[in-house]
C-alpha cells in the first residue's frame, strides 16, 4: 500500500498563492489517482480536484475551477496543488489522498489518507 503526506500550508493575504504538495511513499504514487480534499470547520469535507496516474486528466470542483491547478511528478512521486487568487473561504484543512479506482472527486473511494495541512486566507 501508499503512504501519502501534504506539506505546504500556511497563511496568506487575499489574492495570493501557495503550493501544497503531497509526498507518496511506500508503493509508488503513479498506481493510483490523487485526489485533494478541504474541510473547514463546521463544515463537510469537500473535493478540490483529482489527478489521473498519467497526469493527464485533472477534474476540478466548482468553487476553484480556474484557480487551482493539480499536477504530478511520477518520477518524484509527488502531486501537487498550486492554490492562485486564494480567497478567505478557501481556509481549511488540505488533504490528499490515493486511490486504486478510476478518475472520481468523490472522498468515498480512496483508501489512503494524509494527516492534511492547514491553509489560512486572511488579511
Amino acid at each position: 500500500q501508499v503512504q501519502v503526506r501534504e506539506s505546504g500550508g500556511g497563511s496568506v493575504q487575499p489574492g495570493g498563492s501557495l503550493r501544497l504538495s503531497c509526498a507518496g511513499s511506500g508503493r509508488t504514487l503513479s498506481s493510483y489517482i490523487v485526489g485533494w480534499f478541504r474541510q473547514a470547520p463546521g463544515k463537510e469535507r469537500e473535493s478540490v480536484g483529482v489527478i489521473s496516474r498519467s497526469g493527464l486528466n485533472t477534474m476540478y470542483g466548482d468553487p476553484v475551477k480556474g484557480r487551482f491547478i493539480i499536477s504530478r511528478d511520477n518520477y518524484a512521486n509527488t502531486v501537487t496543488l498550486q492554490m492562485n487568487t486564494l480567497k478567505p473561504e478557501d481556509t481549511a484543512v488540505y488533504f490528499c489522498a490515493a486511490s486504486a479506482a478510476a478518475l472520481s472527486l468523490s472522498p468515498s473511494i480512496y483508501e489512503y489518507w494524509g494527516q492534511g495541512t492547514q491553509v489560512t486566507v486572511s488579511s
